[in-house]
């Protein structure tokens, strides 16, 4: 007797998920998120805001940076310089007064010294914040603000401050010059600036 043989079929991994490039947040969610750790004293939370949004570092960067990459002594720096873990090649950031406020507060908060890790793991065997509790902390962030968590990642935060400049400057020099891209090509790819300048210009333009 034939006997039906059971089919096993494979799930993609993306299936019911969003893929592609995450969106970045705009200017009035930048402003919604951080409003929540400043009224209920979160300060790790919002240091790390600050500092995703200004470094626009990618997150295996952001979550080892230690004190010492971004302060000497008490002193917060209104710039640094990291080696970055992907390409093996410098990228500098700027840190705006108020991230520098924030991280400050943070230091001084848990006392930190000059070669500790500057967000420290919550979990014992880890000595930094982990990628992946990053991204968890992410999704909290937009979720808390209503926004759809699937459309956003821990891109979203290197993306951000990166697409403003070129929406405000339309320099794209200066930008992948500010993610630390080894070519212009990578920085149109990544803010997907091409399609929306074609959209931009179709949309001015009547027939």
């Amino acid at each position: 007797m034939k006997t039906d043989q059971a089919v096993h079929t494979h799930k993609s991994w993306n299936k019911g998920k969003l893929v592609g490039q995450k969106a970045p947040l705009k200017l009035k969610e930048i402003w919604a998120i951080r409003v929540r750790p400043q009224l209920t004293n979160r300060i790790r939370e919002l240091a790390l805001f600050d500092l995703a949004i200004d470094s626009k570092l990618r997150a295996c960067d952001l979550t080892q940076l230690k004190v010492r990459d971004v302060a000497h002594g008490n002193h917060v720096s209104s710039r640094a310089i990291i080696m970055q873990q992907k390409t093996q090649k410098p990228v500098q950031f700027e840190i705006t007064e108020q991230t520098r406020t924030a991280i400050s507060q943070w230091i001084e908060y848990k006392h930190l010294q000059t070669e500790d890790y500057l967000f420290g793991s919550r979990i014992h065997k880890s000595a930094h914040l982990s990628t992946r509790q990053y991204a968890r902390i992410v999704d909290h962030w937009v979720s808390e603000i209503g926004l759809d968590h699937t459309n956003y990642r821990t891109h979203t935060m290197r993306r951000t401050k990166a697409s403003l400049i070129y929406q405000r400057t339309k320099n794209l020099r200066a930008v992948q010059l500010l993610l630390g891209h080894t070519r212009l090509e990578s920085t149109v790819r990544y803010l997907g600036v091409e399609v929306d300048d074609a959209l931009e210009m179709a949309e001015q333009t009547e027939v």
